[in-house]
């Protein structure tokens, strides 16, 4: 039976490639995880959003079961606080200082979020990366002392005024809380 030579090239680039992929994805595995079950003024559930630490910053995944049709401004908040008429939740999170809006020149902080299309049934996703963020490391982490919270507002953010779009009232909140896992 004739063998095989060993290859050393082929045995270190395997090696080089397997220990790539396992600092890749041991981060992801136990990137932290955060959920917020937002509720509109008279406490009920209107929806629920998932964030996770991803490479590119902290991404958003939320479900609206129950808000008014039509739509409606999503936004980050700096306090982890939501007792209606939801004030309490602060402003915008906005740990660079910018002013609001995608299209202010001056903008966009880190708390402007896509608006949501919600369905006449009152349903709507929003799936969305908040870059240069994190749940709870680095420079600008959610869950600092006074955590964050989503704001779901009456009318759509216009995207350019300081500080909050022209979006109206806030209508649901949620506070975002480390999930355990």
């Amino acid at each position: 039976m004739k063998t095989r030579p060993v290859r050393p090239l082929r045995l270190y680039v395997g090696l080089v490639g397997l220990l790539l992929c396992w600092f890749w994805l041991v981060p992801i595995a136990h990137a932290a995880t955060a959920r917020a079950e937002l509720k509109d003024e008279r406490g009920t559930t209107v929806g629920e959003a998932r964030l996770q630490d991803t490479p590119a910053g902290v991404k958003i995944s939320a479900t609206f079961t129950a808000l008014p049709p039509g739509e409606r401004a999503f936004h980050v908040h700096a306090v982890g606080k939501c007792e209606p008429p939801f004030e309490s939740a602060g402003g915008h999170f906005n740990p660079a200082g910018k002013q609001h809006g995608r299209d202010n020149p001056q903008g966009a902080h880190a708390g402007d979020l896509p608006n949501v299309q919600v369905t006449a049934t009152g349903r709507a996703t929003i799936e969305v990366v908040i870059p240069d963020t994190s749940l709870t490391s680095g420079p600008a982490p959610l869950l600092d002392r006074d955590g964050a919270s989503l704001v779901v507002h009456e009318g759509a953010d216009d995207y350019r005024t300081d500080p909050a779009g022209n979006a109206g009232r806030r209508i649901a909140c949620g506070v975002i809380r480390e999930s355990r896992q």
